[in-house]
């Protein structure tokens, strides 16, 4: 099983949520609104990576498929891949 590492961002607030297709249900989210996130700029951005991978790994997933939503590969949407990544989530 590789769920989907899907990124949303707006103004304000970036969010992740790690979804199962096959079943049809989010595994993993984590956003900016939470508490410990720094706001939707990339330091933010790092911070709910690196939780969303941290709670992924807990439920023995490593491997996952990065979905950026049609975003450029840059600024937020990459350091939340690179956090991912740091934290031991491959894709």
């Amino acid at each position: 099983m590789r769920p989907r590492l899907a990124v949303s961002r707006s103004l304000a607030h970036i969010s992740v949520q790690l979804i199962d297709d096959q079943a049809g249900r989010t595994l993993v989210a984590a956003s900016s609104q939470e508490n410990g996130a720094r706001g939707s700029n990339v330091a933010g951005a790092w911070v709910v990576g690196r939780v969303a991978a941290e709670r992924l790994l807990e439920q023995g997933v490593k491997q996952a498929v990065f979905d950026r939503g049609g975003r450029l590969y840059h600024g937020r949407v990459r350091r939340v891949a690179e956090a991912a990544r740091d934290a031991g989530l491959e894709f």
